[in-house]
């Protein structure tokens, strides 16, 4: 039976998984997304065209392979069905190669208002999530309440009211409560136009192939056809792992993957960690290398830290290796793949966090909690002043950057196996491990 290879983010996510999986996909059979929604875009730019997916897998820019959402998705046929047709336009026919969880959540249009009265109930507490209704689906497909792909081909209709008038009561409740602490109401208007274009989509959602996904992958693995798992968000967003409440819904870490597709963790191989040569956060939460000089405000520039589905401005900080042993640990991390070093390039010095004083007493392990008394540990490394986005083999690097890789490798206990010098395709540079 072949292996299955993993890849995830190790930071707080838009570490430039999408490209990667591009990058990667030509040595596999089929690419699948585990979990998350459409929240997390992944940006392509090859062939001088910019692509976002949202819940699509990457692997559908390549001809003949097959693409799976799985059953740890929760899926807006909304938002799908946009992604589905601009990528339709583009040439690529994504009912041929693309399959579906029956086991995959539905985001409901009420999900979207229980996301926002939510976020409106907690005052100065909220989260800073995107609105998209995410998290309200993973709580109700934790409490029993979820609708799911599957129940499309049996008695839809009832199964869609009765969720609906729930999420109209709790949000009401909701409503209450923000007022109650000067906040403003969610109001139901437009939900009516939305559910009717909501249900459009579920009817082209109805000419995509719906499967029982555990069996088809299982199957297709004994076949000894191979698979690359495409996480979304990054491992520090993880709901169990990642710095709550300030995380996603889902499992981001490699578990996550035997979890939301059906596979057992002894078919894990290969697990691929993603990161950035800095670090990034977007919306709410702690983050204890982050910068808020102009250093900070250059890195985000140079970098185009911006939002892929929403356009928010990303929060940048120099590389925090305290976090990445920790994600690496959890992941079980066999090969690492650093983004976007081509963004340090003018710098004349270049920090990385070593490790934290928490309280005043130095640590190497992630704690418990970072939103506070944090004082990361820097230490400081030559710039390469250099234009690496020229770059097109291991040679060509200058000796400063040579040895910003030999320092992280020497930190972090695991080879950097792949570079990306620049966001096109061909700006990817293959170590040896």
């Amino acid at each position: 039976m072949s292996k299955v290879d993993v890849l995830l983010g190790l930071q707080w996510g838009d570490e430039g998984k999408g490209k990667v999986v591009d990058v990667l996909t030509p040595r596999y059979d089929i690419v699948t997304r585990f979990q998350g929604g459409p929240n997390a875009g992944h940006t392509l730019e090859f062939d001088g065209q910019k692509y976002v997916l949202r819940s699509i897998p990457s692997g559908i820019f390549q001809g003949g392979k097959l693409n799976i959402i799985g059953n740890g998705v929760v899926l807006d046929p909304l938002l799908f069905m946009k992604e589905a047709m601009e990528l339709a336009q583009s040439g690529h026919d994504l009912t041929q190669r693309l399959q579906i969880s029956k086991k995959a959540h539905l985001i409901l249009p009420t999900h979207r208002l229980l996301d926002k009265a939510n976020e409106a109930a907690k005052g100065k507490a909220k989260i800073g999530t995107t609105g998209k209704g995410i998290g309200p689906t993973y709580t109700d497909k934790v409490s029993r309440n979820g609708v799911r792909v599957g129940d499309i081909l049996d008695n839809f209709e009832q199964k869609y009211a009765a969720a609906k008038q729930r999420h109209i009561e709790m949000i009401e409740s909701l409503n209450d409560l923000a007022i109650k602490k000067g906040g403003e109401a969610v109001s139901f208007e437009g939900l009516e136009e939305l559910e009717k274009e909501w249900m459009q989509d579920i009817e082209y959602l109805r000419k995509f192939r719906f499967i029982d996904s555990e069996h088809v992958i299982n199957n297709l693995l004994k076949e000894g056809k191979s698979l690359l798992c495409e996480g979304a968000q990054g491992s520090l967003l993880d709901v169990d792992f990642g710095s709550y409440p300030f995380v996603t819904s889902s499992n981001t870490v490699c578990a996550g993957a035997c979890t939301g597709l059906g596979i057992a963790p002894n078919k894990i191989g290969e697990v691929f960690g993603i990161f950035k040569a800095y670090c990034t956060r977007v919306g709410s939460g702690p983050f204890p290398t982050e910068l808020f000089d102009e250093t900070g405000k250059k890195i985000r520039d140079l970098g185009h830290e911006y939002g892929a589905v929403t356009g928010r401005e990303r929060r940048c900080g120099w590389i925090d290796l305290v976090a990445l042993r920790y994600t690496i640990m959890l992941n079980g991390v066999t090969q690492l793949i650093m983004m976007k070093s081509d963004v340090l390039d003018s710098f004349p010095t270049i920090k990385a966090c070593t490790s934290y004083k928490v309280n005043g007493v130095e640590t190497r392990e992630f704690p418990f909690s970072i939103e506070e008394n944090i004082e990361p540990q820097y230490v400081e490394l030559k710039g390469w002043n250099t234009d690496l986005t020229h770059c097109t083999k291991e040679e060509d690097f200058p000796q400063e950057f040579k040895d910003y890789i030999a320092f992280l490798e020497k930190e972090l206990e695991t080879p950097i196996t792949i570079l990306s010098v620049g966001p096109d395709r061909d700006q990817t540079i293959l170590r040896t491990k």
